[in-house]
């Protein structure tokens, strides 16, 4: 094995390593987008409980337990957006490190690729000066012989 297929190798197992960062990464993001939607959604759904207490008649205590709380519930929202923001960064950097590194790998086997023309286009080139050398050998033992 030639150094550049070892080369070859090394990039093909650092485009794998770097692939799996970003689905990684990536699934975080799936993660984090669904705990924000059942944040919000959770909110959502307090305050149509609120609403329907309301109705019947609610105490000031428990209508300043009730914002308070969603209050609270408004501030996980924010920090939840925060990190999803965060690990979309993230994913966006490994994405950006696998794509980089499926060109270095391209690179290679593209130089690889060249090798071989080369190393086949010389091989061609050698037999035909051998099939050249042949027909004029020929050409020589034809001539004299007769």
């Amino acid at each position: 094995m030639g150094q550049l297929q070892l080369v070859l190798q090394f990039e093909r197992e650092k485009e794998q390593k770097t692939a799996q960062a970003f689905q990684i990464a990536q699934q975080n993001v799936n993660a984090q987008k669904q705990k924000l939607t059942s944040l919000e959604q959770y909110r959502l759904d307090y305050l149509r409980q609120i609403q329907q207490n309301g109705k019947s008649g609610l105490g000031a205590q428990q209508y300043s337990q009730h914002l308070s709380f969603v209050g609270k519930l408004d501030k996980a929202c924010q920090q939840q957006t925060t990190i999803l923001s965060q690990a979309t960064l993230v994913a966006d950097q490994r994405k950006q490190q696998w794509l980089a590194q499926q060109k270095r790998r391209k690179a290679v086997e593209l130089l690889l690729d060249k090798q071989a023309q080369q190393a086949q286009q010389k091989a061609l080139q050698a037999e035909q000066r051998l099939m050249d050398e042949f027909a004029s050998q020929k050409y020589f033992r034809q001539k004299y012989k007769a």
